[in-house]
């Protein structure tokens, strides 16, 4: 394998480690934007595949080209000085709830999985952080990339059995749905929702990314593979949960139903990789927010760690669910706007001669 192929590989595998966080995971976020659609869930997923795989390469492009060492700078190139100026304010606004939802998702997956109660694996989590994120930007990739391979086996494993061992038959998944749970009526809306939440989730991060790849073939193919890898466990991953959907809607973390439902051992490597994996979502989110405020590593940086992360784990306390229902609905417009705005780039890029960056 080349040296643009294996750096292009780990960074898909960090990108697929911080962008598949607590929703995700848990399977909370399936549930309101694909499962409770019924079968239109499954073409909802390829259009959200689609979006996430196509805006990611484009992020990560633009990042490699502008050398864009935070996120504001893609964000001005894209959209001009003032409108780039409100949409990295509200995606300061958004990464910091973001974390928040993180950390009130480690604290549910303690408490399902090991019966912890819910404020310790939230302190635990910001704990981690307050080390991990004083470490170099080339090591925290590092650490980023190591829970990739354990969130596969445990989505295969889960998803897999429940796909083979349905409690519902597929033809009669539409007997059991609950619209009230969707995030809207509309089922392609929400498709589109999701992949603009995963859009403005991981602009920041990969933007950062993107700039500090050996070379474009890098930052573009390694942002590809992610999106692609994204976009197949989300399928996997909805087809476990339609598979066991009456189950899957009675609880705030269907994932480790199911995976307690094959084997309680099978529970516990799910708590560990949903941990594991909501903890590099916080790195995703709080990183980016860090580095715009401050210079890694300075007196300031950690002054502001601190803070951010006392204020995260008290805020959240709020509960789980009903910050999945604000925070993701809400960022996924932003991350949408940023779409359409890749597009539109993309296509001039095509058919004219003067190129943007």
């Amino acid at each position: 394998m080349s040296k643009d192929n294996k750096a292009a590989v780990k960074t898909a595998l960090a990108y697929l480690s911080f962008i598949v966080g607590a929703g995700f995971t848990t399977g909370q976020e399936l549930l309101q934007f694909f499962v409770n659609h019924g079968n239109y869930a499954y073409i909802a997923v390829i259009f959200t595949g689609i979006i996430v795989t196509f805006a990611t390469r484009q992020i990560s492009k633009i990042g490699y080209r502008l050398d864009a060492n935070t996120y504001e700078i893609s964000l001005n190139s894209i959209f001009g000085k003032y409108v780039g100026k409100i949409i990295d304010y509200l995606t300061i606004f958004f990464l910091f709830g973001l974390t928040v939802v993180m950390v009130a998702g480690g604290g549910s997956a303690l408490y399902q999985g090991f019966g912890l109660p819910v404020w310790t694996g939230s302190l635990g989590i910001v704990i981690l952080l307050f080390v991990v994120l004083q470490l170099k930007f080339n090591k925290i990739m590092t650490i980023l990339s190591i829970v990739t391979p354990f969130l596969v086996i445990a989505v295969l494993i889960i998803a897999g059995y429940n796909i083979i061992n349905p409690t519902i038959p597929f033809s009669d998944v539409e007997q059991y749905i609950k619209p009230s749970k969707t995030s809207s009526s509309l089922w392609w809306w929400d498709a589109i929702v999701y992949g603009g939440l995963i859009i403005g989730n991981s602009f920041s991060f990969l933007t950062i990314v993107g700039s500090d790849s050996i070379s474009h073939k890098t930052a573009r193919r390694g942002a590809f593979y992610g999106g692609l890898s994204f976009s197949i466990l989300l399928l996997i991953m909805t087809c476990g949960l339609m598979a066991n959907i009456q189950n899957a809607n009675s609880v705030d973390i269907p994932t480790l139903l199911l995976a307690n439902d094959i084997h309680p051992y099978i529970g516990i490597f799910m708590s560990a990789v949903m941990i594991g994996v909501i903890f590099n979502s916080c790195i995703g989110m709080l990183y980016p927010f860090l580095s715009r405020f401050t210079q890694p590593s300075s007196k300031g940086y950690v002054t502001l760690l601190t803070i951010s992360l006392i204020v995260a784990f008290i805020l959240s306390f709020i509960g789980f669910v009903d910050l999945v229902n604000f925070v993701f609905k809400t960022f996924g417009y932003i991350g949408l706007f940023i779409s359409a705005a890749l597009l539109i780039r993309w296509v001039y890029n095509k058919f004219s001669k003067k190129r943007l960056m």
